[in-house]
């Protein structure tokens, strides 16, 4: 069996460690997964944890309006390392990501003094964390998610303890010190301690519930609140606010052009929003007045993401050690052999022992829309390899989805792509040769997934136009549901 999860190197149960409620993470990767700080809001029995990152929030923003704060203070009380151990994240290779440097320190305090009455408000059942990036650039998501986590770090510590301690072996674990556990408003000090857990790569595992887990975007977000603003503001009981709000946005709208672009509009909305920062928490207030929809968008794209990146990863690879020699210990003498033979080896797979299954979501029947999940599948597999492999390299010229290399004389690129991407064309006549370049890589292999036998068609007359029919490193794979024969069958032939 290929291990790829915690429940593959535990030897536990997937239905045991699903009875306790955590998500079974990759621990060969991050997965696109992140805490949403307003599924702790909504659940009684996690709201405990988001009162005491509103208390923390409330403590840093009343240090931030104090004068004379000095450097260290920041350092010690925003900076923080990304809880890598939940392998959960956007991580581009292992679980390693960037954590709370001095910059999103920096950016998180300046924020917080947009909030002088942060943890009082009068509309909202509760401040929220995530209005720290609703306006002022410098916190996205992944900040968000970090602080989030860090601030919640003694709960995930506890929850995995009691699943290690009732169902793994002692050789399986021991107990670990660990730092920046749990902040102690008395001293205003960070607080270490002891616990017993799951012992993987001379690190420890955090599990996480995945009933407070998200995908894609927090609950609370900024793409909502920019595209919703109108309706917001219209949903303002006040009525002096709700006119002086309109009226300074729409002053503004009329000084644009008869079609101003999307930008300037969002502009507009961001000097409206600074102007009158209540409308941030008429927001928020419509956002926990519809919690239940947030509970069920998520629950919905954790399933996706189970199925995906756990269940069917687990089928392909299966299948890639069942039928082909994908695993195998092939002395391969450099990355571009190796790389082609493993994509072919995918392209088997795939086309001919049902391994198309994996890329059709199992409740609608639609295919994979995000080329990024076949970047996540192709590196959960790709193990037992000589060669380092990272993805989402990004050379000052763009981003490349994989680059599989032996020191750096021997470098091949991978860029995974799906038919039905409409700048296909753009990427194969002219990205490719500006990623070699800016990377020092001699070949890159272009892999496309088509669905259906338009998206064939389309993509044969693109290779056709550029006159790339006959290039060797594109590599179409044919993942149509229709007429494709058994694993059982086609191994016959």
């Amino acid at each position: 069996m290929i291990k790829l999860h915690f429940t593959d190197f535990f030897n536990v149960k997937p239905d045991v460690l699903d009875a306790y409620g955590a998500f079974n993470i990759s621990l060969l990767n991050d997965l696109p997964l992140f805490i949403d700080p307003f599924l702790l809001f909504n659940n009684p029995k996690y709201v405990n944890l988001h009162d005491e990152i509103i208390r923390y929030m409330v403590f840093l923003r009343n240090r931030a309006l104090a004068a004379g704060a000095m450097p260290g203070e920041i350092v010690a009380l925003y900076t923080f390392s990304e809880v890598r151990q939940n392998w959960l994240g956007y991580s581009s290779i292992g679980n390693g990501g960037r954590g709370l440097g001095l910059q999103a320190a920096s950016s998180m305090r300046a924020n917080l003094s947009m909030f002088p009455t942060f943890g009082q408000s009068s509309i909202t059942r509760s401040s929220h964390i995530e209005q720290l990036s609703l306006v002022a650039d410098g916190i996205g998501r992944d900040i968000i998610s970090d602080f989030t986590t860090n601030l919640i770090k003694w709960f995930l510590l506890e929850y995995t303890q009691g699943f290690a301690m009732k169902h793994l072996k002692s050789i399986q674990v021991r107990k670990f010190g660990v730092k920046k556990v749990r902040f102690n408003f008395q001293t205003q000090t960070w607080m270490s301690g002891t616990y017993t857990l799951p012992s993987f790569g001379g690190s420890f595992i955090l599990l996480t519930p995945k009933e407070i887990l998200t995908k894609d975007k927090n609950w609370i977000n900024k793409l909502d609140l920019y595209s919703e603003f109108e309706e917001i503001v219209d949903a303002i009981s006040n009525e002096e606010l709700r006119h002086n709000v309109n009226n300074y946005f729409r002053l503004q709208i009329d000084e644009l052009s008869p079609n101003p672009r999307k930008k300037e509009v969002e502009e507009v909305i961001t000097d409206t929003i600074r102007h009158f920062p209540q409308v941030i928490e008429y927001y928020v207030m419509l956002k926990e007045e519809n919690g239940e929809e947030a509970v069920m968008i998520s629950g919905r794209r954790v399933a996706q993401a189970e199925t995906l990146f756990v269940k069917e990863a687990s089928v392909f690879a299966d299948l890639l050690a069942r039928y082909t020699d994908f695993f195998a210990q092939t002395n391969y003498t450099n990355t571009y052999d190796e790389t082609r033979a493993r994509i072919m080896y995918m392209k088997k797979a795939i086309e001919n022992n049902d391994g198309y299954r994996i890329f059709y979501d199992a409740h609608t029947g639609a295919p994979i829309e995000r080329e990024v999940d076949l970047d996540i599948l192709f590196r959960m597999v790709w193990c037992g390899s000589p060669s380092d492999f990272n993805t989402e390299v990004n050379n000052g010229r763009g981003p490349v989805d994989a680059a599989i290399s032996r020191g750096s004389k021997d470098k091949t690129l991978v860029e995974f792509k799906l038919a039905s991407n409409s700048h296909l064309k753009k990427n194969l006549q002219h990205q490719t040769p500006i990623y070699e370049q800016a990377s020092g890589a001699s070949k890159t292999f272009k892999v496309i997934i088509y669905f259906t036998e338009q998206e064939m068609l389309t993509v044969k007359n693109i290779l056709r136009e550029l006159q790339l029919e006959d290039d060797k490193t594109i590599i179409l794979i044919d993942a149509r549901r229709d007429n494709k024969p058994s694993a059982s069958v086609a191994t016959t032939h």
